[in-house]
């Protein structure tokens, strides 16, 4: 590198000739199976990889800093690719993860040698990873240091490190205020646990460099993106392909049923075939495009790929209003209908459960029925379907809000209840409230879906005032949870026609 640090780098070279270069950088093991799996994989056929450890991790030299030296070390491993004989002069990017980040991060000066590239499950702002929402991703942050604090670990230590996490890190989830955490859960860590909580704003220096945007105004070349429905970057995938394909870059879209695990567990080799498609494409030019369409979708519970000319596909709203006896309809309610109201404590904040979070028996799909039960969570449910609605796209819930205390969250969440009644998460929505939007008609993104209801079932709504860890709780005084620990309820009011209408739109246009 320009400061002299070297990283371990392996090259996996085929022995009759090479269709190609991959080069892959990564803060994980080059050894044992996932080097198998990812490198070893990409050789089988005839690919020359080069397979890199980031700064401080696995031999390489320097500091492990997350996400913060991805954009010089990646300028300069190309640098040196360059100069070795055996470099072809034409090569992709691969990978998922951590490894898409570094992907992202070596397109921010596109070097002329590139062709391609495929990136699964990643993130290229860890600004918008961490505070976007408004609030602090608590538990996805605290998980992911910790994390990276225990790379070197060996297998078993793994083990157990994953069996007693939920008791290790329960201090920096539940203990306030959040800063306490780096006297807890990091004591003996180096990892930027208070660096990036005390950060809010997108301008601070502390992200300057992980905050990619403008790969995607540079990049021209071929870019493969794959994720999935409860997938932890979602969100940024989706925008990464917006802004590529409104410049007109050839960008692909896969979207499975799939969490941010399961990318490496249960789609390892759809993703994996569809790779080497795209490689053989644009970097061996041995291959013709197998694609029907740039967009491929899977539609949960219809089981079902369908193939879309672009993402958004063009949308039909359906609208269903929500009403005081809890019903979810298309009937709009009396004008004089009254409030559903709740209270929101921060003391005993909503927990969350599942959704896009990366903790493998939290996040995904799973049981609403014992969060349902609680007083500080209202349902909205329609009775069961006469015939199938699907909905593919970004919902949208118009919420008539009101309450007594403006610092306030709204978590909304759309479900599907099943005949035996049992209530699964499909798509959800959050928002930080304050003094100068709390009161009035609250508009809420919904995470895109593609998901079919059979008739049966019934669609309900949620509506909550936090989903606590995955969203630093409000505390109900204006004040910044990582250094305040004073608690305010907060009492809210739901209207459903004097106040004003609440209702969901759904984007059907799938049978």
């Amino acid at each position: 590198m320009r400061d002299g640090v070297e990283l371990a780098t392996d090259v996996y070279e085929p022995e009759d000739g090479t269709m190609g270069t991959i080069l892959i950088r990564t803060p994980y093991s080059r050894d044992g199976l996932i080097a198998h799996l990812t490198a070893g994989f990409f050789a089988s056929p005839g690919y020359l990889v080069v397979n890199q450890s980031c700064r401080g991790t696995f031999g390489s030299g320097g500091d492990f800093a997350p996400f913060s030296q991805e954009v010089e070390d990646g300028a300069d491993t190309v640098a040196w690719l360059r100069r070795q004989p055996w470099f072809g002069g034409r090569f992709a990017l691969w990978g998922a993860s951590y490894l898409g980040f570094t992907a992202w991060a070596t397109m921010m000066d596109p070097p002329p040698e590139l062709v391609a590239a495929v990136i699964a499950a990643s993130t290229h702002d860890n600004h918008q990873a961490a505070h976007g929402a408004g609030a602090f991703s608590l538990e996805e942050t605290v998980g992911l240091l910790d994390a990276f604090g225990h790379l070197g670990a060996g297998t078993l230590e793994n083990i157990l490190l994953g069996v007693s996490s939920g008791r290790r890190l329960a201090p920096a989830y539940d203990e306030l205020p959040l800063v306490r955490a780096r006297e807890t859960v990091f004591a003996d860590s180096t990892m930027p646990y208070v660096e990036w909580l005390t950060a809010p704003d997108a301008d601070d220096p502390v992200w300057r460099t992980m905050r990619l945007d403008q790969a995607l105004e540079r990049i021209d070349v071929p870019v493969l993106l794959q994720g999935g429905w409860q997938e932890r970057f979602l969100d940024q995938m989706i925008a990464q392909y917006s802004r590529l394909r409104a410049r007109g870059v050839d960008v692909g879209l896969t979207i499975g049923p799939w969490t941010h695990i399961e990318i490496a567990t249960k789609a390892a080799g759809l993703l994996m075939t569809e790779t080497l498609d795209w490689l053989a494409e644009h970097l061996a030019e041995t291959g013709l495009r197998e694609r029907s369409s740039p967009v491929r979708i899977y539609v949960t519970a219809a089981d079902e790929w369908r193939s879309l000319p672009q993402w958004p596909p063009l949308r039909n709203d359906r609208v269903l209003y929500l009403r005081p006896d809890g019903e979810l309809g298309d009937a709009q309610p009396a004008p004089d209908a009254g409030p559903t109201t709740f209270t929101f404590d921060p003391g005993d904040p909503t927990p969350s459960v599942g959704g896009r979070i990366i903790h493998p028996t939290r996040g995904g799909y799973r049981d609403n029925r014992k969060l349902e039960k609680r007083a500080d969570v209202l349902t909205f449910t329609t009775p069961p379907l006469r015939e199938a609605l699907g909905v593919i796209g970004t919902p949208v819930v118009e919420m008539a809000h009101h309450t007594d205390n403006p610092h306030a969250d709204l978590f909304v969440r759309l479900c599907e209840v099943g005949r035996r009644g049992k209530s699964v998460n499909v798509s959800d929505g959050f928002r930080r409230l304050g003094p100068e939007d709390a009161n009035g008609t609250i508009r809420l993104r919904l995470d895109p879906v593609a998901h079919r209801f059979e008739p049966g079932v019934r669609i309900r709504l949620q509506v909550s005032g936090g989903a606590h860890p995955r969203y630093a709780r409000n505390l109900g005084t204006g004040l910044d949870p990582a250094t305040s620990s004073d608690l305010a309820v907060s009492n809210r009011e739901v209207f459903h026609g004097a106040g004003g209408f609440s209702q969901v739109f759904l984007p059907c246009g799938v049978s």
